[in-house]
């Protein structure tokens, strides 16, 4: 979640030629997934089409799309344990039972609750942290035809649990946004942590916060699924600002547990380059890129991020936030950035690709500025890739929000535009988009609107 107060610029600023300097090259290809150089254009021109306003007035899509609402905050729990929690975020979704058109799916819901909280995750014996947390996780269980079968709290007592990632064991990392320690806003225990979540079972997973992976303002994950390496956000908006951290397991894709073995935790450094948002062209490719050992992951003196590491310093990029593993790489994405706030450049949001073989880092899209409010985008967040080999992009800025698609050719197009009106008819105002998440058969869309708390089920004619 993003907390920019600048107003909305939406344009894409896709693929440029040129020199940045010594060190850079560009790549003749944006990557796998964005082939090409192909500029924006308007909605309607790629994608499923222009959006069709909702008359019920919750989710605009494309026509032949629809969509089912899933549950709602404030609605009663089907376990009975309270009221669904407010501030939906990061999700996930697992199999179920069944297999292929006919198989289950389960889906673990991150609440970003602050002790504020509209409605707060209730406290299960077993399942809590912290009493004084009132962030967590809600887990669901859907048929084949998205019917809700149980909805239930999978962990309790966090805070601020924004984002985070699937393992390739089918379990769930919910990360807490915040370093606030015990005895801050009635936490009884220090915060800042990764947990596991089992999605079909929860108290197999319990509520053990993964300390070797560190103590900091966490957003979100992304496994490599040969290696085992964990790939870790940090969403941090005020200098310093957040890294980009790799963890490397003890018992690397050891299966439901595995990671309270504990590792060794890294941050990356650009050599050249002590703040991502100065690099502008996208293809900008930096190789031979470095991972540094954090002298303190838990951070029981310093965060961090303001930590000593050594000659040469560590790279930080402002509002680290989505992070998704496709194909050999992964993709990481800064929200914005904006130099009245101490970054070294203006943009609205870049993704970022790190190949991990070639030690190679690559900026694939660069969001912004412009003032064409008809072509996306502004503040991207939550990333996933889609059924057509693309990316589904949440976007979490100003005015309306929407998830955008990324083909393959490096075209955005809108998918969904949120229609729940927060503000007035005069000044209205949107909740924005997280979580975005597809069954596993591929045959629908999951995501979230983040205010008034809203899950949705999208079907429709998916291109493969």
């Amino acid at each position: 979640m993003s907390t920019s107060s600048h107003p909305a610029t939406r344009r894409q600023v896709l693929a440029r030629t040129g020199a940045l300097g010594a060190g850079i090259a560009f790549t003749g290809a944006l990557s796998e997934l964005f082939a090409g150089t192909a500029a924006a254009q308007p909605l309607g021109h790629t994608g499923y089409g222009p959006l069709v306003p909702d008359p019920d007035g919750l989710l605009d899509l494309p026509k032949g799309f629809h969509y089912r609402v899933l549950s709602r905050e404030g609605d009663e729990l089907r376990s009975g344990e309270g009221k669904v929690p407010s501030n939906h975020d990061g999700m996930s979704a697992f199999p179920g039972r069944g297999s292929g058109r006919h198989g289950h799916t389960h889906l673990v819901r991150n609440h970003e609750n602050r002790a504020d909280a509209r409605v707060p995750v209730p406290t299960i014996e077993g399942l809590t942290y912290d009493p004084g947390g009132k962030g967590g996780c809600t887990a669901l269980e859907l048929d084949s035809r998205n019917h809700v079968l149980s909805e239930r709290v999978a962990i309790a007592g966090t805070a601020v649990n924004c984002a985070g990632g699937p393992t390739p064991w089918h379990t769930w990392l919910t990360c807490e946004e915040t370093e606030d320690r015990a005895g801050t806003d009635g936490y009884t225990k220090d915060h800042g942590f990764i947990f596991e979540v089992d999605p079909v079972d929860p108290h197999r997973t319990g509520a053990v916060p993964l300390t070797a992976m560190g103590r900091f303002q966490h957003e979100a994950i992304a496994v490599d699924p040969r290696r085992g390496v964990v790939y870790e956000t940090e969403d941090a908006f005020e200098r310093p600002f957040g890294l980009f951290y790799r963890f490397l397991p003890e018992k690397p894709l050891g299966g439901r547990g595995s990671l309270r073995a504990g590792g060794r935790l890294q941050a990356m450094r650009v050599p050249g380059v002590p703040d991502l948002s100065s690099i502008q062209e996208t293809g900008a490719t930096f190789d031979r890129i470095e991972w540094v050992d954090v002298p303190d992951p838990l951070a029981d003196g310093t965060p961090i991020r303001f930590q000593d590491f050594g000659r040469g310093g560590i790279t930080h990029a402002q509002k680290l936030e989505g992070c998704y593993w496709g194909g050999s790489c992964v993709y990481f994405v800064s929200s914005f950035a904006h130099s009245d706030e101490g970054s070294a450049a203006d943009h609205y949001g870049q993704i970022w690709r790190y190949d991990p073989e070639r030690r190679r880092l690559t900026l694939v899209i660069v969001f912004g500025p412009d003032t064409d409010v008809q072509l996306p985008g502004e503040s991207p967040d939550n990333i996933c890739l889609a059924p057509s080999g693309g990316l589904m992009v949440c976007e979490d800025g100003n005015g309306a929000q929407h998830v955008f698609g990324v083909t393959r050719r490096g075209e955005v197009y809108a998918m969904a535009r949120g229609a729940q009106n927060l503000g007035t008819e005069e000044e209205p105002e949107w909740g924005e988009f997280a979580g975005v998440t597809f069954s596993p058969d591929g045959d629908t869309m999951y995501v979230n609107c983040y205010t008034p708390g809203t899950t949705f089920a999208v079907t429709g004619p998916w291109r493969r």
